[in-house]
């Protein structure tokens, strides 16, 4: 590894740490032995919509492939979900012509049936300045869609032509900008769906790229931190690209390498932070190759209910942030479900 990559690692975990909890702080927060874990599920086919009028007896829960005991069941549909959903417009990773793209898509998905939305739904903006509000949570997508109008996104300072260091300012700003955005939603009743327009910001990764046994751990202390904070602010994370289908498919498709929840810190890469990569263990997906971003983003919606809210009591664990693989199994011949692919617990006191 060069003088120039080492440096910018280092670097890296620094910002890192500032974006995010610490783990040790963060550790605490987790389930112990008898915890509480809860699941906002979805179960369809493999091509097709959720499907509702599910009962418990049609689900099994496999907590690091042993069957867990179901506490708690509801079933969640249409109009009924108590959901709030956040459009998250990614000003940081995106340069100022696709930025003008999306914004243009956008507008479309605010403005469909008339501006009638289904949900409450807030527009904000990450940019290098940090965080943009565009007002708070609104069913009116016309008031909405006339704020954004009004909003001018800044010409980030940081662009791609500023090579290895730009990249780490720009991983500082956008794993800044998701806690800072999770952690204000983690205070808000009910499940939260956050469709993230971004081509994704950089992985840093690659086989040119090591790590030593320090920054392992303070990567994995932060995969541990960000997990946590989705899981408990029941964030559903939803990543859409508005690169269009001319983007590169390798650049698109790296993510799918990072995707394995990692169990320590041996196993880490900066990669497993990666936008799409905690988009697909949140439960939600990672869209790309689609020129329509207003209809990727109903096509979000539409697979995010109807739902299942299911609950069960975490196992015990014999270290601190011990990984716990979640599968969850639908009786009923065809259909898959789709929830967060894992969690981080503590021992008990």
């Amino acid at each position: 590894m060069s003088i120039k990559t080492r440096i910018g690692l280092a670097f890296v975990l620094a910002l890192l740490c500032v974006a995010g909890t610490p783990a040790q702080q963060q550790s605490q927060a987790g389930p112990g032995a008898g915890g509480q874990i809860a699941l906002d599920v979805v179960a369809a086919p493999k091509s097709g919509r959720p499907v509702a009028d599910l009962q418990q007896q049609d689900f099994t829960v496999l907590d690091n492939k042993a069957p867990q005991a179901i506490t708690s069941f509801k079933a969640v549909t249409g109009r009924e979900a108590k959901l709030e959903v956040m459009v998250v417009i990614d000003a940081v990773n995106a340069d100022p012509q696709v930025i003008s793209i999306a914004r243009n898509q956008i507008d479309k998905f605010l403005q469909v049936e008339g501006g009638h939305l289904t949900y409450p739904t807030t527009i904000a903006v990450v940019t290098d300045k940090g965080i943009q509000m565009l007002g708070g949570f609104s069913t009116d997508g016309n008031a909405i869609s006339a704020a954004l109008d009004k909003d001018e996104v800044g010409l980030r300072e940081i662009t791609r032509s500023a090579g290895y260091y730009g990249a780490t300012e720009r991983l500082q700003y956008s794993l800044g900008g998701l806690t800072q955005l999770v952690s204000s939603e983690a205070a808000r009743p009910g499940r939260k769906i956050m469709l993230w327009v971004s081509p994704g910001w950089p992985l840093l990764s690659g086989p040119n790229t090591t790590l030593d046994s320090k920054q392992q751990q303070e990567i994995f202390g932060n995969v541990v931190s960000v997990s946590t904070q989705l899981r408990q602010g029941r964030v559903t994370l939803y990543s859409v690209s508005p690169l269009g289908a001319g983007e590169s498919v390798g650049r698109a498709s790296y993510y799918q390498e990072f995707l394995k929840g990692v169990s320590k810190p041996s196993q880490v890469s900066v990669g497993n932070l990666g936008l799409q990569v905690l988009a697909v263990q949140s439960g939600g997906q990672a869209i790309d190759f689609t020129n329509d971003v207003a209809g990727a983003l109903q096509n979000c919606l539409a697979d995010s209910v109807p739902y299942y809210e299911i609950g069960f009591n975490a196992p015990g664990s014999t270290k601190p942030d011990e990984y716990h693989q979640i599968e969850v199994k639908v009786a009923k011949g065809g259909l898959t479900a789709r929830t967060r692919e894992g969690y981080y617990s503590q021992p008990q006191p």
